[in-house]
């Protein structure tokens, strides 16, 4: 491939599609469903006596380029110091009918593609990005999340129900929390919309009391800074890394609450679900050692209170290096996956957020798992029966799984085709890495500037995840995203 030329965008785009069909993934939706999406030419009315929550301060947060809107979120302050957070989620199943052409595509690749060059929406984007899209200035029908949180930061009572709802500002993650931390202004669609700051405010500061309250019950604090690619004029000339800010702090902490509201309401009501789990790492001996490679003590036995106890030491005092060492722990952590839970039957849980009861639910346009979960929730809440039976269900949760693992493939592929083609031109630099993964397979590591993942080929003997090495580039291939490195020697 030339890497002189200045359409590396285009270049990636059919690297991406090929990758997505060589893991079982489709890139294109089928005539069926483009015929299917031709008929669909308006958001889904509002239902008769269904709520009108519109005049309420709705926004959403999102990255910058984000337009398949999932969510909205709200909070109002209550009597006694408690606070009640809304979050509607796009109504996607009120266009996409289970069985549909479109439908099929979405459980077919269970999950929008994220890669380098391009992403490949899970929905078309005519819907995704528009008509079932929670877009900026438009009235659209959502499942609210309505939820009061206590003073200390402990979610109590969570109703749900469908109402109309309306986005009165689009956000992005980075202004808002420079705005938050008194680093940058005021978003202008903040000062546009009367009474957003404070309304902002006020979500800020009930996620700090959550967000508290959930690390005293041992969900961890990692930090893992994901690469996202710059172009220049269509030219890719970085991958700078993505790192966590307030703000996104601030929305993961509201689907949080929203996921296990609706596992526990599905669960009252004696629906099945899918839950996603994260099952005790089976790695923990490894996770003691790379501890006490610091100085700290973990017990024997898994335990999430003690090790987020650890990683929030390192935050305090390592910084710069700590989101290295996350990515160490969530290395070794391993994958979430789905699984069927049947009512009464308790399941495993995740280790990392120190949760029982936990679904995805509040990303219906980007992942067919919360699409699912929103038919059971709707079939709960009119009282009708489950649209799935129990083997479909556990077939789908199996299926969901394989896909995001294949989605999970290909973007990292397709994130090393981008990074081997900024790093073609530079065999021979030498970079400080750290180990990100060990095994019969080989031995993997990730260097900062660019942020890229390769092979280690030579000098890897003895090395285990989160080791600290120098390295030489020696080689790349482009097309099957290959970086290549050998052990250097240490700087003096």
């Amino acid at each position: 491939m030339d890497t002189t030329r200045h359409d590396s965008r285009y270049d990636l785009v059919s690297l991406a599609r090929m990758a997505m069909v060589q893991h079982g993934l489709q890139p294109d939706f089928s005539r069926e469903a483009v015929a299917e999406l031709a008929r669909l030419t308006a958001a889904a009315p509002a239902p008769s006596g269904v709520a009108d929550l519109t005049a309420m301060l709705w926004c959403s947060i999102d990255n910058d380029d984000s337009r398949d809107l999932d969510q909205l979120t709200v909070a109002e302050p209550l009597a006694g110091g408690g606070t009640r957070i809304l979050v509607a989620i796009a109504d996607v199943d009120a266009l996409v009918r289970k069985g549909s052409a479109i439908d099929h595509h979405a459980e077919t690749n269970t999950t929008s593609v994220y890669t380098a060059a391009r992403t490949f929406p899970m929905l078309p984007e005519k819907l995704s990005t528009d008509l079932t899209s929670l877009s900026a200035g438009e009235k659209r029908l959502a499942m609210v999340v309505d939820m009061k949180v206590t003073a200390d930061g402990t979610i109590g009572e969570a109703k749900h129900y469908p109402a109309m709802v309306f986005n009165h500002a689009k956000l992005a993650y980075n202004s808002v929390s420079a705005w938050l931390d008194n680093a940058g202004p005021m978003p202008g669609p903040v000062a546009a919309a009367p009474g957003l700051d404070e309304a902002l405010r006020l979500q800020d500061r009930v996620e700090l009391d959550m967000r508290q309250k959930r690390q005293e019950r041992g969900a961890l604090r990692l930090e893992t800074i994901e690469a996202r690619p710059v172009y220049d004029d269509g030219k890719l000339i970085d991958m700078r890394p993505d790192p966590r800010n307030r703000a996104k702090d601030l929305i993961e902490d509201f689907m949080i609450a929203a996921n296990v509201a609706t596992a526990e309401f599905l669960a009252k009501k004696d629906f099945p679900t899918i839950r996603r789990v994260l099952a005790v790492p089976r790695r923990w001996d490894r996770i003691v050692y790379l501890a006490a490679e610091y100085g700290a003590k973990l017990p024997r036995e898994p335990n999430a209170e003690a090790l987020d106890e650890f990683l929030e030491d390192r935050r305090i005092h390592d910084p710069e290096h700590f989101p290295d060492i996350s990515l160490s722990i969530v290395k070794m952590l391993g994958s979430g996956e789905y699984q069927l839970e049947l009512p009464g039957r308790g399941g495993e849980g995740h280790f990392g957020l120190s949760l029982r009861d936990y679904t995805h639910s509040t990303a219906p346009n980007r992942r067919f798992p919360d699409l699912i979960a929103q038919r059971l929730l709707k079939a709960a809440i009119a009282g009708q029966p489950v649209p799935y039976g129990n083997d479909e269900l556990a077939a789908l949760a199996s299926h969901c799984t394989l896909q995001e693992d294949n989605a999970d493939k290909v973007e990292r592929q397709i994130r090393k085709s981008a990074a081997a083609l900024i790093l073609a031109s530079r065999i021979g630099s030498r970079y400080d890495a750290i180990v990100t993964g060990a095994s019969e397979k080989g031995t993997w590591v990730r260097i900062g500037s660019p942020t890229a993942e390769g092979k280690l080929v030579r000098g890897f003997e003895g090395l285990d995840v989160g080791d600290k090495v120098r390295v030489e580039l020696v080689h790349t291939d482009i097309e099957r995203g290959f970086i290549d490195f050998a052990r250097a020697p240490e700087r003096r």
